[in-house]
């Protein structure tokens, strides 16, 4: 009974040896540049939205981006059913190449494909079937680059080895952010803004001028797509000189590997139940908090508390190289004390703190937008039957109704209001700290009278909220962070804000740092890959990777910037009760062991 923490003593004091560096080394540098490529359309997706989704109105053209990214998250678990099969039938390094090609070349095309503009419809239905063949290579990739390395690692270090995979996903993001802003800073300085048009005219902003658009908004942002180029051929270079895991090669010289893993690790219950405890007991909560921290964070800054999206990037950026380091020290700690106490631990913080954080973020970011939400009075009276739950992950629908277009008009502006219930047929007005703007019915005017009519509630809205203090206009409002040199980041507003997002990617790697290693103990060698791909990806791909859209709905629906927290919120608690209960421990299994492989 004690031969086993024994050895784990052992194996924790030895040094890692160079070939089991070289590993860890060619597994994570092939995976922070596949998630490079798939995080460069999340980082970027307002400005895509606008590029992709022109014909959507211009509110929800940054809800439909989001989808458009989450549609990349839907697919991911059949890309994580067909690749986790084939790497348990023909191994790990060869399933490592194909996910590897299909990731490069979708994203170098992203960086080639006209936007609606010139192409029309044809621009985001292409956009979004390249954002799921990523979906699919990255379905592959995660599984199998957790699955080498841990076949590698020796027992008692696992939770240590797998951390370094773990952190891939935020150097990826972390590399895309880095890319973007010297992107940015390098196009912007050599050449002028220009005029945003659509359909050939310029776009007029809320101050009644024309909405100008920096150069790397307009087409620099093609840049970071088209270098992937030269990351994928350095990817293929690292994939080339990797071996297969000893393990694997073990087992398939014995004739013992599975005929039809996806049956067996999903037909059989012995099996299945443990992809279940997996996704609703662990992968669910640390999906939605991974992709709070990161993703609904650089959009909370950048479309709530109106931060400017290079403020924004480096903002995350520095607490990202802060916090990276944690992935690996919470991976070490789940060594001693197992997976489950570290994973729940940061669930439970996130649940109790989310609120309040998000809260200071806003107030510390954006002091003028914080006090303006909480003075002004903003009610919507509208017929409830023409306010729609804007969330649409196909993008079919267009939201037309005089209730949809206000919420949308007061979603964009970041203001909280209350809505009361109208008569049937009755359009939608708004009220400003007690001032009336009269909605307006467009049924039965032409195209060009109720563009004009629309216009004109907008502006009367976007007048009284002003007068209610609002910052509607960007220029004149000077509370809000800005960094525009290296010593802005410094300042105390700056600190504060690093000092509380460093915080969400703390949390981050509490739940992320340790899941490989507590993934891979729970399934047999031979099902290994596909078993633990299908419900990390199922976690991430839909409960994660939906988040962002899903947090932006609710809080569109419900009248409030804070209320889409609560998804976030509940599915972490939901898992933190189911893990309690269902979780076993697992950092003591030995993995390599006969009895365990035979189960």
């Amino acid at each position: 009974m004690t031969a086993k923490p024994s050895a784990a003593k052992v194996d924790r004091a030895r040094p890692m040896t160079a070939e089991e560096k070289k590993v860890i080394l060619a597994s994570s540098l092939g995976t922070v540049f596949e998630w490079y490529d798939f995080y460069l359309y999340g980082s970027l997706a307002k400005i895509i939205g606008a590029q992709f989704f022109s014909a959507f109105p211009e509110a929800t053209q940054g809800i439909f981006a989001l989808l458009a990214f989450a549609a990349g998250f839907l697919v991911r678990p059949f890309g994580a059913l067909v690749f986790g099969s084939l790497g348990d039938l023909i191994g790990r390094k060869y399933t490592f190449l194909v996910t590897i090609l299909i990731m490069g070349l979708s994203t170098f095309i992203v960086g080639l494909l006209p936007g609606s503009e010139s192409i029309g419809i044809a621009a985001p239905i292409i956009l979004i079937a390249l954002r799921m063949l990523q979906g699919l290579a990255l379905g592959g990739e995660y599984g199998g680059a957790a699955v080498y390395v841990a076949e590698h690692a020796p027992n008692g270090r696992r939770g240590y080895y797998t951390s370094w995979i773990q952190t891939t996903a935020t150097l990826g993001l972390f590399l895309s952010l880095i890319v973007i802003l010297v992107v940015t800073s390098i196009v912007n300085s050599g050449w002028a803004p220009t005029e945003l048009l659509k359909d050939g005219q310029p776009v007029m902003g809320p101050d009644g001028k024309p909405t100008m658009v920096t150069a790397f908004q307009s087409w620099g942002w093609r840049i970071p797509f088209l270098l992937s180029a030269a990351l994928l051929g350095v990817s293929l270079y690292i994939r080339l000189t990797m071996e297969e895991s000893p393990v694997f090669k073990k087992m398939k010289a014995e004739g013992a590997t599975s005929k039809a893993p996806l049956r067996e690790a999903f037909g059989q219950w012995k099996n299945a139940k443990f992809a279940v405890i997996a996704l609703l007991g662990l992968v669910a909560g640390q999906a939605v908090v991974w992709y709070s921290g990161q993703f609904y964070a650089l959009f909370f800054l950048q479309s709530v508390a109106k931060v400017d999206s290079f403020t924004a990037n480096i903002l995350i950026a520095v607490a990202l190289a802060l916090g990276t380091m944690f992935f690996v020290y919470f991976g070490s700690l789940s060594d001693k004390i197992g997976r489950k106490p570290v994973i729940l631990a940061g669930l439970l913080l996130a649940c109790v703190t989310y609120f309040p954080v998000f809260k200071y973020i806003l107030a510390t970011a954006n002091p003028a937008l914080d006090a303006a939400q909480r003075s002004a009075q903003v009610i919507v009276t509208a017929d409830p039957n023409e306010c729609s739950f804007q969330f649409n992950p196909v993008g079919t629908a267009k939201f037309t109704t005089s209730c949809d277009q206000a919420k949308a008009l007061l979603g964009a502006a970041a203001v909280n209001y209350t809505t009361v219930d109208a008569p049937a047929g009755t359009p939608a007005s708004v009220s400003v700290n007690g001032t009336v703007i009269p909605g307006v019915d467009t049924a039965g005017m032409d195209e060009a009278a109720a563009k004009t009519a629309k216009a004109d509630f907008s502006k009367a809205v976007n007048a009284a909220l002003i007068g209610a203090g609002y910052p509607m206009v960007a220029a004149e409002n000077t509370t809000v962070v800005k960094i525009a040199s290296f010593g802005d980041v410094f300042k105390a507003q700056s600190l504060k804000l690093i000092v509380v997002l460093w915080y969400l990617i703390l949390l981050v790697t509490m739940v992320y740092g340790p899941i490989a290693a507590a993934l891979v103990e729970l399934f047999p060698t031979r099902i290994r890959y596909s078993g633990m791909s299908l419900p990390y990806h199922i976690g991430n791909g839909w409960f994660g990777g939906l988040l962002p859209a899903t947090a932006a709905a609710i809080a569109l629906q419900v009248g409030n910037v804070y209320s889409g927290l609560w998804y976030a919120i509940i599915v972490a608690a939901g898992t933190f009760i189911i893990g309690l209960i269902f979780v076993p421990q697992t950092h003591q299994r030995d993995i390599f062991s006969d009895e365990f492989n035979r189960r």
